[in-house]
């Protein structure tokens, strides 16, 4: 009984380190290289996607003006020269004025009234504004500054429109709602002393009205009264000449050239991004993924793999059968390998028995059990199938598709039952499908729900040593042995049992666990068989499986 221990083997201590990160490095890349053609047509597809969504995107144009401030000015806020000059602006308060309901109000007001771009775009424009103020995010106009440490610097307003046109008159519409909000400043001050002044001016006016004061008294009145006239004389002049602390320095210009859309970068970005994006998952999906990838993956349990079988495309299993697809160039050698592998370690056949199993349904076992009996009977081994699934007996549908009558042959007694359940009970008297020359095949029967019963009362050892008499080798096609225990009871009744694991599917803990339990009942694991191996994989590339290497035909 081959022995085998399912704690993983280790490398040498001077060469673990660096062979685990070749390793890893390289089924990364593996596991990357897998998913790359569906990383490139999402790639394709969201770039496309996002190149046709932005030229369906209105176009959009900017305009910049710019306004020149200054922090050091000599009479700001007072009254020098019968000019008055706003104090310089806080930081961030032209800023604060710009996304205000003042200023804002005054921009959106400008373009209801004007005429020099087309109504429906002005409306739009204003709608947008009016629709940000409430919002209290203003994205048509921006505000960005290069100031010193004084507070002198340059303030530049961009607008952003659906023409150009309309784009340099928002940015100068907004430099000088500015520019009249900062002359303002100044203005408010020289008016609210107007406004003291003429409140004076009229108290002594009607002090001078009442006519009882003394002569000094009534002097000293007059006095005042043309004083305070001649300081609203002056307070009106002042206002004429008021000015803020801002200055325009350059008007928009006409953009040539729109700043949006962009499909051509958009779509780039977005592919790049998507590209990325799939690569980063693949990888980590690969270093996330518990499955059987490889062969590597497997020799952590201590037992060899034999043989590494491509998938096969469903279009050929429909249309030619399993066994017919199987002998295609690529599969074909795959299983020449197997073959090899087997037969060196069994020796020279002579009725043993072998069961083929596997962890869980679907993993391919049936159809590997018949695909390995076909090439074993092309070297020339006569090869006897026992379908011993009783629940989902699949043999006799996989050589049917092959060969839609067959001959029933004789293999023991006379006559007799022709499935595996009636033969259990009567196992003198049993025929057997000539599915191909040196291929026989027993059929499990309709579906069985009390199968391991039935194995149970059957004495196993003896039936199949008779029936095995004839045959270099009994491939015995067995349940799942994670799903049923019938696989546990026919392992010890047999003399190596290979286990066919999917590539791609079947856990590593799945794996574990039928080891465990093969273990615990005394069943002989020989190998594993890696199933479904996709082409792009380590191991369809090593064994160069494909057409490569097909034998040449002649011409003529």
């Amino acid at each position: 009984m081959t022995e085998y221990s399912l704690e993983p083997r280790r490398a040498p201590q001077g060469q673990a380190e660096t062979q685990e990160q070749s390793v890893d490095l390289e089924t990364l890349w593996h596991g990357v290289r897998r998913q790359l053609p569906l990383i490139l047509v999402a790639t394709a597809v969201v770039g496309t996607s996002i190149f046709l969504w932005s030229r369906a995107q209105p176009d959009v144009f900017e305009a910049t003006a710019s306004l020149v401030t200054s922090g050091n000015s000599s009479n700001a806020g007072g009254i020098r020269d019968n000019v008055v000059t706003a104090a310089p602006l806080p930081e961030g308060a032209l800023q604060e004025a710009l996304n205000g309901p003042v200023v804002l109000g005054r921009i959106i007001a400008g373009l209801r009234e004007t005429n020099r771009i087309p109504q429906t775009l002005r409306t739009q424009l204003a709608d947008n504004l009016q629709r940000e103020l409430q919002l209290r995010d203003v994205r048509t106009l921006q505000l960005q500054n290069q100031l010193d440490f004084n507070g002198n610097g340059i303030y530049s307003v961009t607008a952003r429109a659906g023409s150009p046109a309309a784009a340099t008159f928002l940015a100068d519409l907004s430099a000088q709602a500015l520019l009249d909000w900062d002359r303002g400043r100044a203005l408010s001050g020289v008016q609210r002393a107007e406004r003291s002044l003429r409140a004076q001016l009229t108290e002594v006016e009607r002090q001078l009205a009442q006519g009882n004061q003394t002569d000094l008294e009534r002097q000293t009145l007059i006095a005042s009264r043309a004083s305070l006239q001649r300081a609203l004389a002056q307070a009106g002049i002042q206002a004429e000449g008021a000015t803020g602390s801002l200055e325009l320095v350059s008007p928009a210009v006409e953009p040539l050239e729109r700043v949006a859309p962009k499909p051509t970068r958009n779509a780039i970005l977005a592919g790049l991004l998507t590209l990325l994006l799939g690569i980063g998952l693949a990888a980590l999906r690969t270093v996330t993924d518990r499955t059987a990838r490889s062969e590597d993956d497997l020799l952590a349990f201590g037992i060899p793999t034999l043989g590494s079988v491509p998938k096969l495309r469903r279009r050929d299993v429909v249309f030619s059968g399993i066994v017919r697809a199987a002998r295609q160039a690529g599969l074909y050698e795959a299983l020449g390998f197997l073959r090899v592998n087997l037969l060196t370690r069994l020796g020279t056949p002579g009725g043993q028995r072998i069961m083929i199993s596997s962890t869980a349904p679907g993993e391919g076992k049936s159809s590997l059990t018949a695909t390995l009996a076909d090439t074993l009977a092309s070297s020339g081994l006569r090869v006897l199938i026992i379908d011993a699934d009783m629940r989902r007996g699949t043999q006799q549908d996989v050589w049917d598709k092959y060969e839609s009558s067959h001959q029933w042959l004789q293999l023991s007694g006379e006559g007799g039952v022709r499935t595996l359940q009636e033969a259990l009970r009567q196992p003198e008297h049993v025929q057997v499908i000539q599915a191909e020359p040196g291929v026989h095949v027993l059929p499990a029967g309709p579906g069985l729900h009390d199968s391991m019963g039935l194995l149970n009362r059957a004495p196993l050892n003896d039936i199949l040593t008779r029936w095995s008499q004839n045959y270099d080798l009994v491939l015995i096609d067995s349940p799942p042995m994670l799903a049923l225990a019938d696989g546990l009871i026919l392992g010890r009744h047999v003399d190596q049992v290979l286990i066919v694991v999917e590539e791609g599917k079947t856990s590593l803990n799945a794996v574990k666990q039928t080891l465990r339990r093969a273990q615990n009942a005394n069943v002989p694991v020989l190998g594993f068989i890696l199933n479904k191996v996709s082409a792009n994989s380590r191991e369809a590339q090593g064994y160069g499986y494909g057409y490569g290497y097909a034998p040449h035909k002649r011409e003529g």
